[in-house]
């Protein structure tokens, strides 16, 4: 091949990916949720889903399927085919689950790859009214004289781990209560079953501003901007970092410049102004950036609740 027709091949190579990349998708894409309808991460999805489909000509269908602490559907993610027209759509527990469950059926960081993170929901820790504390501080000191206990989400949650931080960093000594999902545990707080939780403001805000629920701090390194006359655990002496939050992840072998091109998607969505304003309403902060500050993101998350989980020796038994 003399050189003039090594760049007449090299072009039509050019033309042929840039005429596929003009003509993605031409068809619908779907979404795969690993958790029921109704929950957080299925609303988030399914409001980015709505905005990438206006902009990108076609449906984006969210597809929940639950099961195994989100497992079940992470795998349908990550053994789909890596053309861009199927996400999963992943919270917390994607991260906890790289040292929580030993066997999974896919490798967590080369098996998916990041696509864009979207948004978080704030944590506050709130007690039931009785309780006698109003402070991180008058918790601790319950603890030593009182029987207390802290309700969850179930086991190897965010929730969890921060009951556990609470328990090594502050000292406060509780009893875990695990339950499936925030709903159940919620309504045994709200009845006094429970003395303690770590939970999702927007959840949470409404029983606290009816003092129904009495706020000690948010877990968070500055005063939330939904709720700033809460302070922070932080401003108490300890720094507890809890959250919700959702991201998108593609099948590991997804071309890179559809995935650029699928970030700039979810950014664009979460800019749009009926997402804005719905995530205000909700409490929820936008985390629009790149995929590969969302890959960042994800390896420490991973290496935070790891060392979480070893120093507490959290297993899915107990």
């Amino acid at each position: 091949m003399n050189r003039r027709d090594a760049l007449a091949l090299t072009a039509f190579a050019l033309a042929a990916t840039g005429s596929r990349a003009q003509s993605f998708p031409t068809r619908p894409l779907r979404i795969i949720v690993p958790f029921t309808p109704g929950g957080t991460t299925d609303v988030v999805s399914r409001l980015v889903a709505v905005e990438m489909g206006r902009s990108l000509g076609q449906p984006v269908v969210v597809e929940n399927k639950p099961g195994a602490g989100t497992v079940i559907g992470v795998d349908a993610g990550a053994k789909a085919a890596p053309d861009g027209y199927t996400l999963t759509c992943v919270a917390n527990s994607f991260t906890v689950n790289h040292t929580l469950i030993r066997k999974l059926p896919y490798d967590t960081f080369k098996d998916l790859r990041p696509v864009g993170l979207m948004g978080l929901s704030e944590h506050v820790l709130a007690v039931h009214p009785s309780v006698k504390a109003r402070t991180l501080r008058e918790l601790a000191q319950l603890s030593r004289s009182e029987k207390l206990s802290y309700g969850s989400f179930g086991n190897g949650t965010s929730a969890h781990l921060s009951g556990e931080l609470l328990r090594s960093a502050a000292g406060v000594q509780a009893v875990h209560v695990p339950y499936k999902g925030q709903a159940p545990a919620l309504n045994d707080l709200l009845g006094g079953q429970l003395t303690m939780m770590f939970g999702n403001w927007p959840e949470f805000a409404a029983h606290i501003r009816a003092g129904k629920l009495v706020a000690i701090g948010m877990a968070t390194r500055q005063r939330s901007v939904f709720a700033p006359d809460v302070p922070t655990l932080a401003e108490q002496g300890t720094l507890i970092e809890s959250n919700s939050w959702n991201g998108l992840l593609a099948p590991a072998a997804t071309p890179d410049a559809l995935v650029q091109q699928l970030n700039a998607e979810v950014n664009k969505a979460l800019a749009a102004p009926a997402v804005k304003e719905a995530f205000a309403k909700g409490g929820i902060v936008a985390q629009a950036g790149s995929a590969e500050q969302f890959g960042t993101y994800l390896r420490s998350e991973a290496a935070r609740y790891a060392r979480i989980i070893e120093e507490a020796k959290i297993s899915l038994e107990g």
